[in-house]
């Protein structure tokens, strides 16, 4: 086994002091010089058209630099994150000819203080003809409903379909069948840091924007193919970020282009924050999912075919919908060994606010419905839910329905040592009376490739002093990282991370790199500096090896020094070979390196479905008590167990598991989104319950440390793709806790006490 300097060590966040003394400037700190703020007009209905905008009043406020309206946009011009699929273009920063929910963007202001802003936003006057509304999925896609994107008949953005092997076949032969709706609920990220942008556009006529974003590459594209500007026009600086769960990653967010747009027409910077109300309304939700499952298994438990069907509430707007459909599809299967299935999955368009991308991207409501199904099938076969979930558990070397080869699983390895830490055979049956224990897994993308070009980039500049300096696209937003990225660059250096800064998120100065989304920046962008650290090394061994008359291969850098492989005395330090380099070749050190997900080819077959380089697995055992009197939930304990390759940093990990764990604890109990007739009823704090550090449970996590094949340094993803098991564990657990089964999250005291006087009637009249 490798002993390493840095991997696997618990490396204190290398931005903590900064954080941790409030010198940290995020977006909302930037200032510049002649600064203006801006406001957004929105609209207050959910489905209209704009028949006239009159915004005089407000162009003549005292304090006003600028208005913006539709009027002032490219015409016939819209965008998506998908910037190669112009088929889903259907946003446009400022709604021209219509607004689609309530919270739609309608006019901007730029002024000089927020208070001016805000006043001149009551003087603008818009004319609506209001137009019918729909909010229910299965109702838009009825054929006589409105449409609110003319292109996309029945309301249905995007459709997902796909199937392997024989269903049909399968289920014939299926000892077993069985067939369940679920439902769950729309959620909002909660980042304590809003959407916020600050623009200002130049007179040479280049935009720099600051924004609070997962992914300022794609922000630069989007509005680069939007605006028809050249890239090398457009800067985006990714400050620190105030945590973003997913919901910063669509790229171009409608603050960001209405700053740089407002910018232009005022000639000064433009800063727009939003308030906690817009942050609410306005921004992404995690999508409301309807799904039918239908499993049919053999005699002893074996996964024989799955059928299941989903419909997607995607709001307005497409953002991430039409990925995360087909994902939630293929989410079916990663967990367990299946060769029959088929999907299908519609993206509807509702006046609801936009659905987008959130932590688990689509698998967290896929995975609640088939793990639920899981326990209701091993009750009906008699099967211990573990061993039910361990004998259809994928190995590494699996391959999946969709031709997706797995290069590294501890599935089974997850279920055995979280069963073993909880006692979970000699507990589960012999739980006090309102007690229950219950499982879940979690099976995840690690780098997953949704652009065939979709390569990372990192280069490492080395100082005369042997101090170096990195740039990376990858984007930290709060998940540490730029310190997993330092420990993976002075790992291969073998320097320490003091001599190493670095800089990241800057689409001017960093080379390219897509964000941070569908847990890549570990295993991508991880790559990607680990071979710029190797180039380095490629350009500074020969002056080592020529010096100490050895041959390059057995040299090694460590400990701040590179010498001769089993010699350690054979050797200098890190600096003074750097320093010769430079001084006896007269060239400076500047390490690139590139990383693409690659295509698999095993034993000469290659696997087309092959999207994702590597998959993180784990599982977690909940235990709940539920209070048969009051329906109260109370999480107890979480416990997992997680495949996520070689960690690189353990403490972070540790944070990020605990992190998802708590997150999945509002979702699964109490976090929902309440609609009225398109309206957010809950849009505050106050409203919309979170968890606290008071209502964690006691949470545990096991890290085994698996390496994968093609990680850096053996490492993969695991924190995001962790928060798609405590849901189904939970409600798993409550139905062992009072043998009632709640089949749409959140699972409320109301609904459990529904259950019960279900079950109540039904055993009286049995």
């Amino acid at each position: 086994m490798n002993e390493y300097s840095l991997i696997g060590k618990r490396v204190p966040p290398i931005d903590g002091k900064v954080k941790a003394t409030g010198a940290a400037e995020f977006t909302v700190d930037v200032r510049l010089p002649g600064m203006l703020f801006g406001k957004v007009l929105r609209s207050h209905v959910p489905h209209a058209k704009i028949l006239n905008i009159n915004a005089e009043r407000a162009e003549r406020l005292h304090g006003v630099r600028a208005v913006l309206t539709g009027a002032d946009l490219p015409r016939n011009k819209k965008y998506s994150l998908f910037t190669n699929l112009p088929e889903l273009y259907d946003q446009t920063p400022l709604a021209i000819d219509k607004v689609r929910y309530i919270g739609d963007e309608v006019a901007a202001v730029a002024a000089t203080d927020e208070w001016i802003a805000e006043e001149a936003l009551n003087l603008i006057e818009v004319e609506y003809e209001e137009l019918p509304a729909v909010f229910d999925p299965y109702e838009a896609m009825d054929p006589g409903a409105p449409l609110l994107h003319e292109k996309s008949e029945r309301n249905i953005s995007r459709t997902a379909q796909f199937f392997h092997g024989d269903v049909d076949k399968a289920m014939k032969e299926a000892f077993y069948i069985r067939v369940d709706r679920f439902k769950t609920q729309a959620t909002t990220h909660c980042a304590m840091e809003v959407h916020c942008a600050v623009a200002h556009w130049e007179q040479s006529d280049k935009v720099s924007i600051w924004s609070s974003t997962q992914s300022p590459f794609k922000t630069a594209e989007t509005l680069s193919r939007y605006l028809d500007m050249p890239l090398n026009k457009i800067r985006v600086t990714k400050q620190f970020v105030g945590g973003g769960f997913g919901g910063k990653s669509d790229g171009l967010f409608p603050v960001d282009a209405i700053a740089a747009l407002l910018s232009r027409k005022a000639g000064q910077p433009v800063k727009i924050v939003n308030t906690r109300e817009e942050e609410f309304c306005t921004t992404r939700i995690r999508h409301p999912y309807f799904i039918t499952i239908k499993t049919g298994v053999a005699k002893d438990g074996t996964l024989l075919a799955v059928d299941s069907k989903a419909v997607a509430d995607t709001g307005a707007y497409n953002s991430w919908g039409p990925a995360i459909i087909g994902r939630a599809g293929v989410q079916v299967f990663m967990g367990y060994r299946l060769q029959n299935m088929r999907y299908e999955g519609h993206n509807v368009y509702t006046n609801h606010a936009p659905s987008g991308a959130f932590r688990g991207w689509g698998n967290l409501q896929m995975r609640f419905a088939a793990d639920c199904q899981m326990d209701m099938i091993a009750e009906e076969l008699g099967i211990d839910p573990m061993d039910l979930r361990l004998k259809n558990a994928h190995e590494s070397g699996d391959v999946m329905p969709n031709k997706a080869w797995i290069p590294s699983c501890a599935m089974k390895e997850c279920i055995n040592l979280v069963s073993e830490n909880e006692r979970w055979k000699e507990k589960r049956d012999r739980m006090e009376a309102g007690r229950g224990l219950g499982a879940g897994i979690w099976a995840y993308v690690s780098g997953s490739r949704y652009n065939p070009h979709d390569a990372t980039a990192a280069i490492i500049k080395v100082f005369e002093d042997g101090t170096a300096t990195l740039l990376t696209g990858a984007t930290d937003i709060g998940q540490g990282s730029n310190t997993t990225l330092a420990q993976i660059a002075c790992e291969e250096l073998g320097i320490s991370v003091e001599d190493l800064t670095v800089i990241s998120g800057d689409t001017e100065i960093t080379p390219f790199d897509y964000g941070t989304y569908s847990s890549r920046v570990t295993y991508v962008s991880g790559n990607a500096v680990k071979a710029a650290a190797e180039d380095v090394k490629r350009q500074l061994f020969p002056y080592v090896a020529e010096s100490l008359e050895a041959d390059i291969s057995d040299l090694v850098a460590k400990d701040g020094r590179v010498y001769v492989k089993g010699s350690p005395s054979k050797g200098m330090t890190f600096r003074d070979a750097v320093k010769g380099s430079l001084y006896s070749k007269d060239f400076h050190i500047l390490g690139r390196g590139l990383y693409t997900p690659p295509t698999v080819v095993v034993n000469h077959e290659t696997y087309e479905g092959h999207s994702s380089p590597a998959y993180g697995f784990g599982t977690d055992i909940v235990e709940v008590e539920v209070d048969g009197l009051t329906g109260q939930v109370d999480v107890i304990r979480i416990s997992g167990a997680h495949d996520g390759g070689q960690p690189i940093n353990p403490m972070q990990a540790e944070g990020q598991l605990e992190g998802s764990a708590c997150q999945a604890l509002g979702q699964s109990l109490y976090e929902e989104l309440v609609f009225k007739e398109g309206q957010i009823m809950n849009p505050s704090f106050l409203e919309y319950k979170i968890p606290t550090a008071l209502d964690a449970p006691v949470i545990v996590n096991e890290l085994l440390a698996e390496p994968d094949p093609g990680g850096p340094f053996g490492a993969k993803g695991m924190s995001e793709g962790s928060i798609i098991a405590p849901s189904p564990a939970i409600a798993n657990a409550v139905y062992n806790a009072v043998g009632v089964w709640v089949m749409d999250l959140p699972i409320t005291p109301e609904k459990i006490l529904k259950g019960l006087k279900n079950k109540e009637n039904q055993d009286a009249a049995a």
